[in-house]
């Protein structure tokens, strides 16, 4: 994790050195703040919260920092009956880097740092289970599409975990995202 961390503040400190002109003033900058939401309710319950801020340094180059807030519960039944119920917390911290080699198009790389943590309750003979908490390291790799707007843009994007770690949060699946950046 640490290998993680230290990674990806030296990609951020190197995008902010190569943000400058030719004369080393630096040049035009913009601030941004978004990220995403997510809910869905039922058997599988998941509330996520996922803020970002971010710095776009000239027409092709942006990076950030973002927060992983996501609980989930799935209950689970047999013959009729809840059998069991298991929930999972992750709190987490990533850096993003975002290349615009065209204006309506951007590819993202996003290394992160979830804590996960949990349990599981059965109900027939009741029991709970504390699951081994951890931190488990992920890289999202890929692109999407950018919609400006009058204050911002609407992001369409679609990401992989290529670390692929068995615990991993993300699985051996594509990630989908629909966000907005607010421009300040």
């Amino acid at each position: 994790m640490k290998k993680t961390i230290i990674t990806s503040l030296f990609v951020f400190a190197a995008v902010c050195a190569f943000s400058q002109d030719e004369n080393g003033e630096a040049k035009e900058k913009k601030f941004f703040a978004g990220g995403g939401f997510g809910l869905s309710l039922g058997r599988y319950t998941l509330i996520s919260l996922n803020p970002q801020v971010g710095y776009r340094f000239n027409r092709f180059l942006g990076a950030g920092l973002g927060m992983n807030l996501v609980y989930t519960s799935q209950k689970e039944r047999y013959n009729g009956a809840d059998y069991s119920k298991t929930t999972q917390g992750i709190t987490g911290l990533n850096t993003f880097v975002r290349f615009y080699p065209i204006q309506r198009f951007m590819v993202q790389v996003q290394p992160e740092a979830n804590y996960i943590f949990g349990n599981v309750r059965y109900y027939n003979p009741p029991e709970k289970y504390k699951l081994d908490a951890e931190i488990i390291p992920s890289i999202l790799v890929g692109g999407g599409l950018v919609t400006p707007t009058e204050k911002g843009a609407m992001l369409f994007t679609v990401l992989y975990d290529v670390l692929q770690n068995p615990n991993s949060p993300y699985g051996n699946r594509p990630v989908v995202n629909v966000g907005y950046n607010i421009n300040f």
